[in-house]
């Protein structure tokens, strides 16, 4: 199972997020990734159903307890690690396929840092579903204007073989919304979503981060002091000095628009589906049923 990750410094207990993109993507990947993902999605699903049962309980031993039962804290971090991992290979951030494994896998160069387990609220645990609704429509609207940019983006990817690094950067920082909303609706932290547009504006031009073998350091980050590592995993370093090209996020000017445009779209794709009956006929209103005689 993934194990937590050892915090340093005084900080709130968020989830953190590591993405080392290769020099360039095997195109032949890139043209069959929805194909290759299939497998990774169905064992995805499977552990969500397990995901969805170990949660209820969880949910009860948190409402009693103040502390989410350390088994389902184990298997819930596994799956929102595994679901990272899934998630960073389809929306084409790194080439190398996910292993088939709830285990750790720090060589994989997608990697979920989760921090070490808190005391949780008992009424935030009470109402954690209503206080996670906002967030959890937030980004499913990031998650949709994403996947209308999808054919755009695989299309770029599929000839440039990388991604442009306007577009990793506002892939990466929708990709960790997703597992921080994960992390906040499962229990494994009681902060609430945060740095939706990252941590702070990416400089020009600067030295890159040290990366696993065979990850190159991504440009336009500058280099910081290095932190002892906890177990499996480098010591997650937002505002403690940089960790990986992702942490801390610094987003440029043109990955903030595209963040934006990714909304505007989720927002207008989420409106049209409201619109559009389940036939794919538009619902036709009744106007004159409101009108009161």
């Amino acid at each position: 199972m993934d194990q937590t990750t050892a915090w340093a410094g005084d900080r709130e207990p968020s989830v953190d997020l590591d993405v080392f993109a290769p020099p360039q993507q095997r195109r032949w990947t890139v043209l069959l990734r929805i194909i290759l993902a299939i497998p990774q999605l169905i064992a995805m699903w499977l552990l969500s159903v397990g995901a969805f049962i170990v949660v209820i309980i969880g949910w009860f031993g948190a409402l009693f307890t103040g502390r989410l039962p350390e088994f389902a804290g184990d298997y819930l971090r596994s799956y929102v690690a595994y679901a990272g991992r899934v998630y960073g290979y389809t929306m084409l951030l790194v080439d190398q396929y996910p292993p088939f494994t709830l285990e750790t896998a720090p060589d994989y160069p997608v990697r979920v840092l989760f921090p070490q387990p808190t005391p949780l609220n008992r009424l935030a645990v009470l109402f954690r579903f209503f206080l996670a609704l906002p967030i959890l429509i937030l980004v499913s609207w990031f998650m949709a204007g994403w996947a209308v940019m999808a054919i755009v983006i695989w299309a770029i990817v599929l000839i440039t073989g990388r991604l442009p690094q306007a577009l990793f950067e506002s892939t990466a920082a929708v990709l960790r919304m997703q597992v921080r909303v994960d992390a906040y609706f499962y229990l494994l932290t009681p902060t609430y979503l945060k740095g939706i547009f990252g941590d702070g504006q990416a400089p020009q031009a600067a030295p890159g981060y040290p990366a696993p073998e065979g990850y190159p350091a991504a440009p336009g980050y500058p280099a910081a002091p290095a932190y002892p590592a906890a177990e499996n995993f480098p010591t997650p370093a937002s505002g403690f000095g940089a960790g990986s090209p992702t942490r801390p996020l610094l987003l440029s000017q043109a990955a903030r628009i595209l963040l934006i445009v990714m909304l505007v779209l989720g927002i207008l794709s989420s409106a049209t589906n409201a619109v559009v009956g389940p036939d794919n006929e538009t619902v036709e209103y009744d106007y004159n049923s409101l009108v009161v005689p």
